[in-house]
């Protein structure tokens, strides 16, 4: 964005400078322009004051007297603007040196522009190739949680199919030794020799009598 922001700025001071190298050439075609209009107007006031000089200097010929300086405009080097070949010199040197101005404006727009187009092009490639790599980045990401989460469905199956497997076998269990209602309970095996009478049965047996010597008349 930085990147964009800046190629944004230096093509809008390129389109400024642009049109202050448009006005400089319109104030230049201008300026040219009353400079012609100017030399023209100058040369023939030149010409006809450089005819009248010896009209005015006849009467005095039969005088001897010294000679006086010509005007400026009498000569062709005096005033270099009365000439027309300076003037015509100056239009072109005027008029060359604005063309390369503006030659060396629009030279260096052009680069300023090709440079802003090929930033502009690099930054956009590199964009492009940073989206490409993330969207790979996330694509390989998203794959592995997608294995990940088919892993968990599996272990999730199997792990229900053991315990279904645990628990019906313990309720097989269950029902197997489970005693049915109204079933007799199961009885005690008795032990052989013992006796079957019920009445004896807890009865305390006799003790044998013994004779101690010295009571009972012994």
């Amino acid at each position: 964005d930085d990147f964009l922001d800046e190629v944004v700025v230096e093509l809008r001071r390129l389109g400024q400078e642009n049109e202050e190298l448009r006005q400089r050439l319109i104030a230049s075609d201008a300026q040219i322009a009353e400079f012609q209009r100017g030399g023209g107007a100058m040369a023939p006031a030149a010409a006809a004051q450089a005819a009248a000089a010896p009209v005015a200097e006849a009467p005095s010929a039969p005088a001897v007297q010294a000679p006086e300086p010509a005007p400026a405009g009498a000569f062709p080097g005096g005033d270099p603007s009365a000439d027309p070949n300076n003037t015509n010199n100056l239009l072109q040197l005027a008029r060359r040196l604005h063309e390369e101005h503006v030659r060396e404006g629009i030279e260096k727009r052009d680069a300023l522009i090709a440079e802003g187009h090929a930033t502009a092009a690099r930054i956009v490639s590199e964009a492009e190739g940073q989206k490409l790599s993330e969207l790979s980045a996330l694509e390989q990401e998203r794959a592995a949680l997608e294995s990940r989460v088919e892993d968990l469905r599996s272990f999730e199956r199997e792990y229900r199919a053991k315990l279904k497997g645990h628990i019906e076998g313990i309720l097989h269990e269950l029902d197997s030794t489970a005693v049915p209602v109204g079933a007799p309970a199961p009885q005690e095996p008795v032990a052989v020799g013992a006796p079957q009478d019920p009445a004896g049965f807890g009865a305390v047996p006799a003790q044998p009598q013994q004779n101690y010597p010295g009571f009972g008349g012994n």
